[in-house]
C-alpha cells in the first residue's frame, strides 16, 4: 500500500519469503449470467415427467436374513448363558435322547431334532433382529421355574419343555421376539418330538384302539366276512384279531402330524392353509389305520394267519403310513395350486383397476 491508505497500490506481492512460495489467491470468477425470467429453467432426470408407459423406477430390495452368526453378541455373557444352560437342562436332554432311542413312540424325535437346527441356521437371524431383555428374561425366569417344580414332581413332561421354554428365552434375550416367530419352524418340529406323559398316552390311545377296531370290522363286514366286535377284539370264522395298544395308530398320527407341519411350512404360504392340512392329517391317519385292520384281517381269513403278525404285519404298516404320506402330499399339492391361483387372481384385478386409474 501507499503512503495514502485510502488508495489500493497495483504492485504483486512478493513471490517468496524466507524461500518458500506464496501463491496469489485465485482471481474471482465472473458472475454467473442472469437467467431470462421467461425463459424456462432446465429440468433435472428427477424432476422431468415421465411418460405413461416408461418402466417404473427399480425399489431397492428388501433387507435379506442375516446367516445365523453368534458375532457382535459379547463372548462372556454368551458362554455364561451356554454353562447355564447345560448344568440346568443336560438331565431332561439326556432323558429325551434315551427315548428317542428307546422308546418306538418317540422314535421320530430322531429325525425332527436334526431337521428342527437345520432349519433355524436356514432361515437365519431376521434383518430387524433386536434384542428384548425384559420378555426375554421372563420366559427364563418361568423356564427356571418349571424346571424346579418338574424336578420335585419327577415330572419329565414339564421338564422337557422347561428346557424348549429356556431356549425361547434365551432366543429373545439374544435377538427379540422376531426371532423367535421367525424360527416357529425349528420350535414346532422340537415341540412335537417330545414324548406325551403316559397318562395323555393312554386317554388318547384307547379311544383309538376302538374307532380302529370298528372301522375293520366295518369293512369286513362290508366284504361279507362274518364278524363280531366287542371292545377292541375283531372276531371272524377261526381266528381272534386284538387290535393292542401298538395297533392305535398313534405313532402314525404322531409322525403325520409332524409331516403336516413340514409340509405346510415348505410348501404353503397363507397360516390358515397351514392349519387346515395340519387338521387333515389326523382323519387321515385314523382312517388308514382302521383299513391296515381291515387288511390284516382280510388276509387273515383268505391267504395266512401267519401275515397277521411279525414281518408282514410291520410291512403292512409301513406301506399304509406311505399311503397316507401320497394322501397328504396331495392335499398340499391341492392347497398350493389353490394359493397360486388366489395369487393370480389378485394381481390380474390389481392390474385391472390399475388400468382403470391410467386411463
Amino acid at each position: 500500500m501507499s503512503s495514502d491508505d485510502s488508495t489500493l497500490s497495483l504492485e504483486a506481492p512478493p513471490e517468496s519469503v524466507g524461500g518458500s512460495a506464496l501463491t496469489s489467491p485465485a482471481p474471482h470468477a465472473p458472475p454467473a449470467p442472469m437467467s431470462d425470467p421467461a425463459r424456462p429453467l432446465p429440468m433435472t432426470d428427477a424432476a422431468a415427467p415421465r411418460p405413461a408407459d416408461a418402466t417404473p423406477l427399480a425399489t431397492p430390495p428388501a433387507a435379506s436374513p442375516r446367516p445365523f452368526s453368534l458375532r457382535g453378541i459379547p463372548p462372556i455373557p454368551l458362554l455364561l448363558s451356554a454353562a447355564l444352560f447345560a448344568v440346568l437342562f443336560e438331565r431332561p436332554f439326556e432323558l429325551l435322547v434315551k427315548d428317542w432311542w428307546s422308546n418306538p413312540e418317540a422314535g421320530h424325535g430322531l429325525l425332527l431334532a436334526p431337521l428342527a437346527v437345520y432349519f433355524a441356521w436356514k432361515l437365519g437371524i431376521a434383518p430387524d433382529a433386536r434384542p428384548n431383555r425384559l420378555v426375554g428374561g421372563l420366559l427364563l425366569l418361568a423356564a427356571v421355574f418349571f424346571r424346579y417344580l418338574s424336578d420335585l414332581a419327577a415330572e419329565l413332561f414339564t421338564m422337557r419343555g422347561s428346557m424348549i421354554m429356556a431356549a425361547a428365552g434365551l432366543t429373545v434375550w439374544y435377538f427379540g421376539f422376531r426371532q423367535l416367530l421367525r424360527w416357529w419352524l425349528p420350535f414346532a418340529l422340537i415341540a412335537l418330538s417330545v414324548p406325551l406323559p403316559e397318562l395323555i398316552l393312554n386317554r388318547i390311545a384307547l379311544p383309538l384302539q376302538f374307532t380302529a377296531s370298528k372301522i375293520g370290522a366295518g369293512l369286513l363286514a362290508w366284504r361279507d366276512i362274518p364278524v363280531m366286535l366287542t371292545g377292541n377284539v375283531i372276531r371272524i370264522p377261526g381266528h381272534q384279531l386284538f387290535v393292542a395298544e401298538a395297533c392305535s395308530g398313534l405313532r402314525s398320527l404322531t409322525a403325520l402330524l409332524s409331516l403336516g407341519v413340514l409340509l405346510g411350512a415348505i410348501t404353503l404360504t397363507y397360516p390358515i392353509n397351514r392349519v387346515l392340512l395340519l387338521l387333515i392329517s389326523i382323519p387321515v391317519a385314523i382312517v388308514l389305520n382302521g383299513v391296515r385292520v381291515f387288511l390284516t384281517g382280510f388276509l387273515v381269513f383268505f391267504v395266512d394267519p401267519a401275515l397277521g403278525e411279525g414281518f408282514m404285519h410291520i410291512t403292512e404298516g409301513w406301506l399304509i403310513f406311505l399311503v397316507a404320506f401320497l394322501i397328504l402330499g396331495g392335499v398340499a399339492w391341492a392347497l398350493l395350486a389353490l394359493e397360486r391361483f388366489v395369487a393370480s387372481r389378485r394381481a390380474g384385478a390389481m392390474s385391472d383397476s390399475k388400468a382403470v386409474l391410467d386411463a
